[in-house]
């Protein structure tokens, strides 16, 4: 059976090195990337060469979406893997806050909306396309959330946003788990902490970072397909686990 894999917010540094990896997998047989960007603008379109990657542009507003999973009807029941790696941590003009009294409505929307909104209206539209034929196999699904997440280890405050925004993004996911233990058994749900990694979203941060703990996107790429695909097969896992990139499980 074919095995199709969706990467969204394709254009990121580690979403670029995840379709890399998925090319050269043979039992992947086609990889959807979908992101903002045109294709002229990702940096590994010489892939289409290889015949697995298709790319889909998208703003993320819901008639966008709505339009993508359309497209996406004929991979019903043969989507394996899907990567969800939308999220913000800062802009130009948003900065994670230090205090409380950094907190304004319109970076508070947007954060949230980048974070939470968007990756589970993804997650709403794909539902009906993800129940994978093989009964062998899950269907798994990756979201990126964060450490800073978890309300149990947040010991520091500040980055209220930020770290508001990953914990509704879990308690999203975990209700979508309920629903799916339900009538969707063969979805496994994945919030995934990829640990500080080398990409433009993390380089303001880095000096702060000790050097064994700033991960290449190729290593954090590695973990977590070889995480998916473990969950993929494995009888008793969960439908939802809340994961760092060492496969260690974070407290919610």
């Amino acid at each position: 059976m074919d095995q199709i894999a969706i990467v969204i917010g394709a254009s990121g540094g580690i979403s670029q090195t995840i379709i890399k990896q998925l090319v050269a997998d043979k039992t992947i047989s086609k990889i959807i990337g979908i992101s903002r960007s045109t294709v002229s603008h990702i940096e590994n379109n010489a892939l289409e060469k290889e015949n697995k990657v298709t790319w889909l542009s998208s703003d993320y507003s819901e008639e966008s979406i709505e339009a993508n999973v359309k497209f996406l009807q004929e991979y019903k029941g043969q989507i394996s893997r899907v990567f969800i790696t939308n999220g913000i941590l800062q802009t130009d003009n948003i900065k994670p806050e230090r205090a409380l009294k950094g907190i304004n409505t319109s970076d508070l929307h947007d954060v949230f909306h980048v974070n939470a909104v968007i990756p589970i209206l993804w997650l709403s539209a794909l539902t009906p396309l993800l129940s994978h034929k093989d009964k062998a196999e899950a269907c798994v699904v990756s979201v990126f959330s964060a450490r800073v997440g978890s309300i149990e280890d947040n010991k520091l405050g500040g980055w209220h946003s930020y770290r508001a925004s990953k914990a509704a993004l879990n308690m999203l996911l975990k209700g979508a788990s309920i629903e799916f233990d339900r009538n969707r058994k063969n979805i496994r749900l994945i919030a995934f902490h990829p640990g500080t990694t080398d990409t433009p979203l993390s380089k303001p941060f880095q000096a702060s970072v000790a050097k064994d703990k700033l991960f290449t996107p190729e290593f954090v790429a590695n973990q977590l397909i070889g995480i998916m695909n473990d969950l993929a097969v494995m009888p008793t896992a969960k439908s939802i686990n809340y994961l760092d990139w060492d496969n260690q499980p974070i407290a919610w």
